[in-house]
């Protein structure tokens, strides 16, 4: 990790909130924004690998991000973290919906309460996180989406995490409708596979890593950093004019 070369001073002393930052591309997200100087909240349900993050951002650079345990299902606990971390902090200047599962399922075996769950990590707290953060946001704020090109691929074996996340698509545009006369940015980054230690843990084969290279135009595997790559450039300064917009990260997939 550390692998991004690009400075963006305007994100120098930034108060930044991340939901599922402690492993994959959230803690990868963490990690940059604290390189870039930073102030750096977030949320995790998992507090051992937040606590390990924390520890070896401390060694590394000398910062410690604010961190809470949520489960952004809970969206009292999410809602209430957005308010203390910008309390503590002093304002919120970028908001980052990261958090997600992206569990396989067979449409046979979906149940209701199996269906309201994926909407509830994956949909629910994208909505609710930027009803919460607006209220400590200035003009010049930055909210950033995370979507997926699993919906656009239409996907199978996922259902509820596809439909979750081609709402994420409309519900960008609406809310960069609804937050612009502020002076708030939103918009969403749209990854396409990309290699994390879960992916790895529970999913990913030889041949599946294969059969992903063989339908992407560049024949390279997507990592964490070329995702954070665009969230560090939708929180700086420099994307001023972007607004309401899905931003495909997927090596030429679409």
């Amino acid at each position: 990790m550390a692998t991004l070369t690009n400075q963006y001073p305007s994100l120098k002393s930034k108060v930044v909130f991340i939901t599922g930052g402690g492993s994959g591309i959230g803690e990868c997200l963490v990690e940059h924004f604290v390189r870039q100087g930073a102030q750096v909240a977030y949320i995790d349900i998992d507090e051992s690998a937040s606590q390990a993050l924390n520890q070896r951002l401390t060694d590394t650079y000398q910062a410690t991000p604010w961190f809470r345990q949520v489960d952004v299902r809970d969206i009292d606990a999410l809602q209430t973290a957005i308010a203390d971390a910008a309390s503590e902090c002093g304002r919120l200047d970028v908001l980052i919906n990261n958090a997600g599962k992206d569990d396989r399922h067979k449409m046979e075996e979906v149940t209701p309460d199996y269906w309201d769950n994926c909407l509830n990590i994956n949909m629910r707290p994208h909505f609710f996180g930027m009803q919460a953060a607006a209220k400590y946001m200035s003009e010049g704020s930055s909210i950033i989406n995370m979507g997926s090109i699993s919906w656009m691929r239409g996907r199978d074996g996922m259902v509820g995490y596809t439909t979750s996340k081609g709402a994420i698509h409309s519900m960008t545009r609406t809310m960069a409708r609804e937050l612009g006369p502020k002076g708030i940015r939103v918009n969403s980054i749209v990854p396409g596979a990309v290699v994390t230690e879960r992916q790895k843990a529970l999913w990913l084969t030889p041949e599946l890593d294969q059969q992903f290279i063989d339908i992407q135009s560049l024949k390279f595997r997507i990592q964490p950093d070329d995702i954070v790559a665009m969230a560090l450039f939708l929180g700086s300064n420099d994307s001023r004019a972007c607004a309401g917009q899905n931003f495909i990260i997927d090596a030429g997939i679409v």
